[in-house]
């Protein structure tokens, strides 16, 4: 299509998950629930992991650079998603579709990143425990969480960068509740081969080198766990690993199945479904899970709201 024939679209419009106004009152008042619980959640346990002094160490850091990711990652989508529930006409401007779509991108593959580092701090102390205070030390903390975070903005510049050229000549309204990659490539009328291939790279080098740390990580530490002669050893180190092991399962687990399915169709609402779980719901689970199968978390909390009672 000629460029002089393509009309610009200063904006977009989200369809959203329904286009019932008595089930968008409902969900908004559940989302709104489940948006406050992750932002209470992930700054309850930044706050608690600062606070004690006994979770002061890489675990807690790198969980506590989780839950700070946790908050962005959701808060690049919820409270459009929730202002959109109240709204009549589901607008979004180009500028800032373009930044939810970088942002989500961005904290989306930093996520993945630092559970592969958390993965590998686990297999250092259990592999490794007599090193574990060198090889993992607070520079190295912070240069594995810098590292995280740049190739998680580095990878998801590249495919905005090819997004931003596309045109959009035939529609501006995106079968979704926020503005991702694949729905925008949908409904663009531009040739998108050459960033479905970059887009494909990039994720596969991040995505791919999270995943495979991960697999190894846990392989050497299964092997190792297998040769303990303890049994209380081996209950102590399946305990340090089971919450993390939960959140790679169901972080991955949603991801695989929203993007490496085969004849994939962006606009069903199958894929909404699963959009919401992996972009909403999972950052309110990831501090739950951890408070709940922790019991160094746990401890902390129980001494936290003890001493608040006391001194209340």
């Amino acid at each position: 299509m000629a460029i002089e024939n393509c009309t610009v679209f200063t904006d977009f419009i989200l369809l959203g998950l329904s286009g019932r106004r008595d089930v968008q009152q409902g969900l908004f008042v559940l989302f709104l629930l489940v948006y406050g619980i992750t932002v209470i959640a992930n700054l309850g346990m930044i706050l608690l992991i600062s606070m004690d002094s006994r979770l002061h160490t890489p675990m807690y850091y790198f969980l506590s650079s989780l839950s700070f990711c946790d908050i962005c990652y959701s808060s690049t989508i919820s409270p459009k998603m929730l202002a959109d529930f109240l709204s009549e006409q589901k607008k979004i401007a180009y500028n800032l579709c373009v930044a939810q779509m970088f942002f989500f991108g961005a904290f989306a593959a930093v996520e993945c990143v630092m559970l592969s580092v958390m993965a590998y701090d686990r297999y250092v102390a259990i592999c490794n425990p007599l090193l574990y205070t060198v090889t993992m030390s607070r520079r190295v903390c912070i240069q594995l969480v810098a590292t995280a975070y740049t190739a998680g903005f580095m990878d998801t510049a590249i495919f905005t960068y090819f997004t931003i050229q596309f045109s959009f000549c035939n529609s501006n309204i995106i079968n979704h509740f926020f503005c991702d990659f694949p729905p925008l490539l949908a409904i663009s009328t531009s040739d998108t081969t050459t960033c479905k291939i970059a887009m494909t790279v990039s994720c596969s080098c991040v995505g791919g080198s999270s995943i495979i740390t991960v697999l190894l990580s846990y392989s050497y530490i299964l092997t190792t766990i297998i040769r303990m002669k303890s049994a209380a050893g081996r209950r102590k180190a399946f305990s340090t690993c089971a919450s993390h092991i939960t959140t790679v399962a169901i972080l991955y687990g949603a991801v695989f199945f929203m993007y490496f399915r085969p004849n994939l169709s962006y606009s069903t609402d199958t894929d909404k479904v699963a959009s919401v779980f992996y972009a909403v719901v999972i950052p309110m689970l990831n501090p739950l899970i951890y408070s709940l199968r922790n019991k160094d978390v746990k401890g902390a909390m129980i001494k936290a709201v003890g001493t608040k009672l006391c001194t209340g």
